[in-house]
């Protein structure tokens, strides 16, 4: 006989991030709760926390509980809790559109909702503009498991870094940019200078250039992102990960705001200071204290602030005393140069005169 629940059966599923067994009938209200609908006079309101709280967005699941069948795994695709993941992953397309962070079809999102299944945006579409009927499901390899639109080639850069960081249940890609400009610049950016990027973010990686999509690409990435949230690709752009799709996002805004102070501060001639290495580990503490990885930790302290290979933009600025072999007074004519535009002028004077005469 198929179980049958009910409103308090399904806020616990909601609660856990589980869905309706196969075949469950849902009662009226139950049904209220999943979708989040009230019926006039029946509100649906969720138990009040004892205290404040943190908000948690990381999409939890069982292991092992991965659906195997077509039918399973359609179901799985369409239920209330998957639902309500597409509709965050649109909300984030619209944001990292309308930040000017990609631009046309660029840019793609995945999120990992299983053992080995995860939700990614399809080809070919504005990240500002996309549905929830429109998102894909895909399993750790990039076969397509569900979905009417085909998924993107590049997906399988994600999967590079899911597949080795258990922690990257979401990944982000765009083309910021303020980052993108380091990317093409071939510049990674420095260390030590905002204390909310040290925390958030942690070092920038950089990836080394290879074709968008390809394998060697999910292969360099993958290798890097195992100990970078945000890595900078090579003459491409951006690509971050996080515990959640808001979390990925943040980390993206984060990586554009530090490279565009950087790349103002490097513009103002007075040099980019540091803090020390001792201040450094303190936010390293604090970052790992939020459960996120930083492979800096074991370093030594003159191995970390390490910025000898960041060189800064051209600073429009004069040098002291004039340029070298130059008068330090600008100002004062050269002799030389006096002599010979004297002397030419007089040319020109002379063949203009025996034309007139």
């Amino acid at each position: 006989m198929p179980k049958v629940i009910t409103a308090k059966e399904a806020e616990e599923l909601l609660r856990k991030g589980d869905q309706p067994p196969a075949g469950a009938i849902l009662t009226p209200s139950a049904r209220d709760v999943l979708f989040g609908r009230a019926r006039p006079g029946h509100a649906v309101s969720a138990p009040k926390p004892a205290g404040p709280i943190v908000p948690d967005y990381e999409f939890k699941w069982a292991p092992g509980s991965d659906p195997k069948t077509p039918a399973d795994i359609e179901r799985f695709f369409i239920s209330p809790a998957i639902h309500a993941l597409k509709v965050k992953i649109c909300d984030i397309g619209r944001r990292i559109w309308e930040k000017d962070y990609v631009d046309g079809n660029g840019g793609n999102i995945t999120l990992r909702v299983g053992d080995n299944l995860v939700l990614c945006t399809p080809t070919l579409i504005s990240k500002g503009f996309m549905a929830p009927d429109e998102m894909c499901l895909i399993d750790l390899d990039g076969k397509q498991l569900a979905g009417e639109r085909k998924r993107t080639s590049e997906a399988m850069t994600h999967l590079g870094i899911m597949k080795r960081q258990p922690k990257a249940k979401c990944c982000i890609h765009a083309h910021p940019p303020h980052a993108t400009a380091f990317a093409v610049a071939g510049v990674q950016p420095p260390t030590c200078m905002i204390p909310e990027a040290e925390v958030f973010l942690g070092k920038i990686g950089y990836a080394k250039y290879q074709t968008p999509g390809s394998p060697e690409n999910a292969d360099e990435v993958g290798k890097i992102g195992v100990d970078h949230q945000s890595v900078i690709m090579e003459n491409h752009g951006v690509i971050v990960w996080g515990k959640d799709v808001e979390d990925a996002y943040w980390k993206m805004e984060n990586t554009n705001s530090y490279c565009k102070t950087v790349w103002i501060a490097s513009q103002l001639g007075g040099g980019l200071h540091t803090f020390s290495p001792e201040k450094l580990k303190d936010l390293i503490r604090i970052r790992q204290g939020m459960g996120m990885p930083d492979n800096r930790a074991d370093l030594r302290e003159c191995e970390l602030c390490d910025n000898s290979d960041f060189r800064p933009g051209v600073v429009c600025q004069a040098p002291e005393g004039g340029a070298a072999g130059a008068p330090a007074n600008p100002e004062t004519p050269d002799p030389a140069v006096e002599a010979a535009v004297r002397q030419i002028t007089d040319q020109v004077l002379k063949r203009l005169s025996a034309k007139q005469s």
